[in-house]
């Protein structure tokens, strides 16, 4: 059994938990692409059995967040379950807001959150967070595709959506949106609305999957989440490339969703003719 399973995560559940909904089904193992926080809601993707082998190529896609930020103080988890390090009280006006977005489209650095699955010394930062350890993260380059003001959602929160690439903080922006507008932010709810193909619209909610018999009918064949070209071997190239025989081909250079004749065998790499699978989904 392979393929994904586009889960609809609630409020107040681990991702970690999400997807043992998924193990527990289908009694394989599977993994999953792109942590949600436990107050995040939306797509979470699941890569089961040799699916989530995938996931290398679809870390980079687009995602879609709809966010609420909250002005006029600040958490040492930049959301609101985090304590209250600093307040001003300064709400941002709406032209503001929209004057600061513009200088986070496109290819910026940004430091992670302490409150973060990022290694320092073989460590996550939450866990030396949470244990008072000082340190510091290094900034990151990140994507933003768009950011738009939507609405303001109560007298100091705002709503905003925002189209990322894969390692974007959304919790980093609401700080760093709020020092641009002289104040400070956090974020007050998280809702991903899509990963690459995966999105609300075809999801599934964790209850509904569990309560769901025929589960099976969830899984999101492997092939359908790529859109490299297609290259069809026919059984005797395929033989030959599983037993480490590579011959020159005639292929164009390039990435490839490669199939052994009308099977999806997995990705594969062409230079100067020759084909390798990088990895194998069979």
């Amino acid at each position: 059994m392979k393929g994904f399973i586009n889960l609809i995560k609630p409020k107040g559940m681990s991702s970690a938990y999400a997807v043992g909904a998924v193990k527990y089904k289908f009694k394989v193992p599977c993994g999953h692409m792109g942590t949600l926080d436990p107050m995040a809601e939306g797509v979470l993707p699941v890569g089961v059995g040799q699916a989530s082998r995938l996931f290398q190529y679809l870390l980079d896609k687009e995602k879609t967040y709809i966010a609420k930020f909250v002005f006029g103080h600040t958490t040492d988890t930049l959301d609101v379950t985090g304590q209250v390090t600093e307040s001003t009280g300064a709400v941002p006006t709406k032209a503001q807001l929209q004057t600061a977005l513009k200088e986070f489209v496109g290819e910026i650095e940004q430091i992670p959150p302490k409150y973060s699955a990022k290694c320092i010394d073989g460590k996550r930062g939450y866990q030396l967070a949470r244990k008072g350890v000082e340190f510091e993260l290094a900034p990151k380059k990140v994507t933003i595709l768009s950011a738009e003001l939507l609405s303001q959602t109560d007298e100091k929160e705002f709503e905003f959506k925002f189209v990322v690439k894969g390692g974007t903080y959304i919790r980093s922006l609401a700080r760093d949106i709020a020092y641009k507008c002289g104040t400070l932010g956090t974020m007050s709810a998280l809702t991903r609305s899509s990963c690459g193909i995966f999105s609300l619209e075809n999801g599934v909610t964790v209850e509904q999957f569990k309560a769901e018999e025929n589960a099976e009918k969830f899984l999101i064949a492997p092939e359908k989440t790529l859109n490299f070209p297609r290259l069809s071997l026919t059984e005797k190239q395929a033989m030959k490339i599983l037993n480490g025989v590579f011959e020159n081909y005639g292929i164009a250079d390039g990435i490839y969703s490669v199939y052994n004749e009308e099977e999806f065998w997995g990705v594969g790499t062409a230079q100067d003719g020759v084909l390798k699978i990088n990895t194998y989904v069979r």
